[in-house]
């Protein structure tokens, strides 16, 4: 089998498709674009587009890309942008009305929740969950099987956009394999959450929570450890 394409759909030069994809109306799919096997890609979507540089951004540059990759068996939802220099893995997940930025890597069996945004220059790892409308700054790492809930904000900039001195220092935070972010919790720039760690809703995080405990709060401080029956060792879906 080859590919089904609804209708006004838009295929530029030298895009690339496995077998067995599925596109919706009014796809646009740009220059370069590989796509794997046994590919659903849902109504209005944008794959492989530019980033459009602002004069004020300390993140995006304009340089040649490579091109957007996606894996085998990805299901793509509607509205949804995904630009140039990211790269799916296999059995990755896409809500509707998600953006994902360039420069971005998110690894087999992760979910992207509906209106979540990736902002460029991220690693994602294997099986992660990004809930509802979270929000993933510039410059994060979230490692395999980390759990980011509904409306959770990351951010990158101590200096809030002030001072040429903040140029220095700009990175997000780094979710070490298995942490879990409540909703609506908030994480500044830089910030560490160890492995298995978690954070409770509404809490506000400003500095380093190390692994297997539970902080909550504004500012986030350490409640108690991890009960032994929610280790990611101890979950039937780890796989390693």
């Amino acid at each position: 089998m080859g590919v089904k394409m609804g209708k006004n759909v838009v295929v530029e030069e030298n895009v690339k498709f496995g077998e067995n994809v599925v596109i919706g109306h009014n796809v646009v799919i740009r220059r370069d674009t590989v796509i794997g096997n046994n590919v659903v890609i849902a109504d209005n979507t944008v794959l492989g587009k530019e980033p459009m540089k602002a004069k004020a951004s300390a993140t995006t540059e304009k340089r040649e890309l490579p091109p957007l990759v996606i894996g085998d068996n990805v299901a793509i939802g509607a509205g949804c942008v995904i630009y140039r220099g990211a790269e799916l893995g296999d059995h990755v997940f896409v809500g509707d009305l998600a953006t994902i930025r360039e420069d971005v890597k998110i690894g087999e069996g992760t979910i992207v929740g509906r209106g979540v945004t990736v902002e460029n220059k991220c690693e994602i790892g294997r099986w992660v969950k990004l809930e509802t409308n979270a929000y993933i700054t510039a410059m994060s790492v979230i490692e395999d099987y980390c759990f980011v809930a509904p409306m959770v904000t990351f951010t990158n900039d101590m200096f809030m956009g002030r001072t040429e001195e903040r140029f220095k220092y700009f990175k997000g935070p780094h979710l070490k394999r298995g942490a879990r972010i409540g909703a609506n919790a908030t994480l500044l720039p830089g910030i560490v959450i160890g492995e298995d760690a978690v954070v409770g809703a509404g809490s506000v995080v400003t500095k380093n929570v190390p692994p297997k405990v539970i902080y909550v709060g504004v500012p986030a401080k350490y409640l108690k450890e991890v009960p032994e029956e929610q280790l990611l060792e101890n979950q039937s879906f780890y796989k390693g």
